[in-house]
């Protein structure tokens, strides 16, 4: 079974959000969500998210494409999960290309996905405030 993961704060749920998902379940059998906790996007992301984090987890284990959702609780912990949960790709968007190619040399195929370009939660917190 090939086992994917990506990581995310997936707040206000949307399209490009679930194409993403899809996108990154294509590439495998088994698609793992790593998804960070309010505490996390608080503290290390000045953050603050519309739904807490147990809202956000119970959206993401509704979509199709997602088999398992865990918390995200620091930024170190990437280099743990891919080997605990014994992960063949790792996937996040292409804003995040070049990142994360220290895996690459653990054995783990790192994939960067263009991100939808016409959507975003920024996006929408802004139109939403007009």
């Amino acid at each position: 079974m090939k086992r994917v993961i990506t990581y995310g704060t997936f707040d206000l749920l949307h399209y490009g959000h679930i194409n993403l998902l899809k996108r990154a379940k294509a590439l495998g059998d088994y698609l793992i969500v790593v998804l960070s906790t309010d505490e996390f996007n608080w503290n290390m992301k000045q953050k603050k998210c519309y739904f807490s984090y147990e809202e956000r987890k119970m959206l993401l284990e509704a979509v199709r494409y997602v088999d398992l959702v865990i918390p995200e609780n620091n930024w170190e912990q990437k280099r743990t999960d891919v080997h605990e949960y014994h992960i063949d790709t790792f996937v996040m968007g292409d804003d995040w290309k070049g990142k994360f190619d220290f895996l690459k040399e653990e054995g783990i195929d790192v994939v960067y996905l263009p991100r939808t370009p016409e959507i975003s939660t920024t996006q929408i917190k802004k139109d939403l405030n007009h």
